[in-house]
Formats: structure tokens, sequence, C-alpha cells
């Protein structure tokens, strides 16, 4: 069976984890920060397993992470526009081009704790090419994933952004796809992806602080 072209380079934006996933209510503060990483290292190990996957770049201000995910295989750099994740997601973009100019961007939410390798390269292979392309979240309202050739890369991630992106003539990647719509918010999105399987780091975290699947 022959294996897929690496052809995409994944910009993983990635809060510090002192400030991410505030909707975990009931869990710590100590106990977020350690879960958010988590999500954070889960969703890179998958990327860089992916056949279809060449580089991830990601961007973060959290010099401990990023050596972390830099040990998984990711390269690093800082976010220097935290507040806005468009922006983020477009001078990463720019970053990417820069060193990788002939891998396509694709932005990837980075709390997909039980991502599948197998479902990013499914959702990559059904991209149409020379479009923006993306894929929307369980709930269907909104994004985990979205791509577009450099040229015309223009991300809307936010409240409402599966409309959002339609609305700009991005096409909506079908299928299955379930542990790549599956981000975590909330505990009961952590039930339903620690249910699916979720990644070692997530595995070993979720543990340490009681949570189990619903």
């Amino acid at each position: 069976m022959s294996v897929p072209p690496a052809v995409h380079a994944v910009l993983l934006p990635v809060k510090p984890p002192a400030v991410g996933k505030s909707r975990l209510l009931g869990v710590s503060d100590e106990g977020r920060r350690e879960l958010a990483e988590a999500f954070a290292l889960d969703t890179a190990r998958a990327c860089v397993a992916a056949a279809r996957v060449a580089r991830v770049l990601v961007a973060t201000d959290d010099v401990g992470l990023s050596h972390a995910l830099a040990r998984l295989g990711c390269e690093a750099i800082p976010d220097g526009t935290t507040s806005d994740l468009n922006a983020t997601l477009r001078l990463t973009a720019a970053e990417a081009r820069r060193r990788w100019p002939d891998l396509e961007p694709v932005a990837l939410c980075a709390d997909l704790p039980a991502l599948r390798p197998g479902d990013l390269d499914a959702a990559l292979g059904a991209l149409v090419p020379g479009g923006a392309s993306f894929v929307a979240d369980a709930d269907g309202v909104g994004t985990t994933l979205y791509t577009a050739p450099h040229a015309d890369f223009a991300p809307s991630y936010g409240e409402g952004s599966r409309e959002a992106h339609l609305a700009a003539g991005a096409l909506e990647v079908r299928g299955d796809l379930v542990t790549l719509r599956r981000d975590v918010d909330d505990l009961d999105d952590l039930a339903v992806a620690l249910g699916l399987g979720v990644g070692p780091a997530t595995s070993v975290a979720a543990h340490r602080w009681g949570l189990a699947a619903g």
C-alpha cells in the first residue's frame, strides 16, 4: 500500500496552559494547567504521526511547553498575538511559508486529545486542491481544522466559525472523523474524549485528577 505524500504543515496555536481551559469547571487551577498542556501534547503527537503531515509548527509563549513539544518532533515560535487566534494563525502560516514554501498550511485546534492520525490523514486526503476547506467540530458550530493555499489563508475561528467559514466560501469536509471533531472545552467534552481513547499525556492527567469517561 502506497504512503500518501506529506505535503502539509500543521499550525498549532497553544495558549499558555496557565490561562487555558477556564471552562473545565470543578477542576483546580493546577489541574486545568496540566490538562491543557496534556491536550496540546497529545494533539501534537497525533499530528507528528500522521502520514500526510510533513511539519508541525506550534505558536506558544510557554517556553517549557515549547521544549516538550520540540521533543515530540514539532517546531515552536512565540505567539506574538495571544489575544487574537486568527492573527496568530496568519502569522504562523507566514512563518511556515518562509520555512517550508512547498507545504500547505493547516490550522488545527490544540485541544483534540483523542485525535488519531488516521482521522487527520482522512481529512487531509479529502481536501479539494486549490481552495479553502474546514472540518466542523462535534457540535456542528465551531471549527477544528482549517486549510487554504497561502494566498487565500484566512481563518475565521471564534463563535460560529463553521458558518463564518462557509460564508467565506470554504468547503466543509464531511465524514465521521470522530476524533478530529472532538475538541474539549468542558468536562462533558473530556468525558466523551476519554471514551474515545485519549493520548498518553491526557490519560495520565485525567487519572491524576480523578476524571473518567462518561
